[in-house]
């Protein structure tokens, strides 16, 4: 039987404690307390669970509803005005299938740029960009970069459609009902 891997009390307390704060100004000031970098008037709902929580920074006035996991494993960057709906994964670990004698893991950073929305259970994999403005449907796989405005869906995730490029809305001020 393999033992369990190491868990970082920073990871521990994330995942175990402030996810469950039930008052939103606590909650976010724990994370701040631990180093998770979060930009003014952005919010992370209950049950959202993080990997190294230490490489998270998180823009201004975005998002991140219940239940999903950010893994900050070799970077994450979550830019302004970023919608992640509900049971979005963001996961930049993997392992070399290839690799017969170690199945060798590995992460790669992923970078979500302003204005993205993610929909509800879409995921993101190793080492992709999501570019400003672009959606990525429900239940989405993302593989490759998204670029700038594109509206992907499927699995795995292919050009649906186009954003319009003209957005300068601020979530915190659409999102004042949560």
């Amino acid at each position: 039987m393999r033992r369990p891997e190491f868990i970082p009390t920073k990871d521990y307390l994330c995942n175990h404690v402030i996810n469950r704060i039930p008052y939103l100004g606590l909650r976010m000031k724990a994370y701040r307390q631990l180093g998770v970098r979060i930009g003014a008037q952005s919010t992370i709902l209950m049950s959202t669970e993080m990997h190294r929580a230490e490489d998270l920074i998180i823009g201004d006035n975005t998002v991140i509803n219940q239940h999903c996991l950010l893994d900050g494993r070799d970077g994450l960057k979550i830019g302004s005005n970023v919608n992640i709906s509900s049971h979005v994964l963001l996961v930049a670990g993997s392992h070399d299938v290839q690799d017969g004698d170690n199945f060798f893991g590995y992460a790669k950073g992923i970078v979500i740029e302003d204005y993205v929305w993610l929909c509800t259970r879409a995921t993101i994999l190793a080492g992709n960009t999501i570019g400003r403005g672009a959606v990525v449907a429900a239940g989405a796989v993302v593989t490759k970069d998204v670029e700038p405005y594109q509206i992907v869906g499927g699995v795995p995730a292919r050009k649906i459609g186009e954003r319009n490029p003209e957005l300068n809305y601020t979530l915190s001020s659409l999102m004042s009902w949560q």
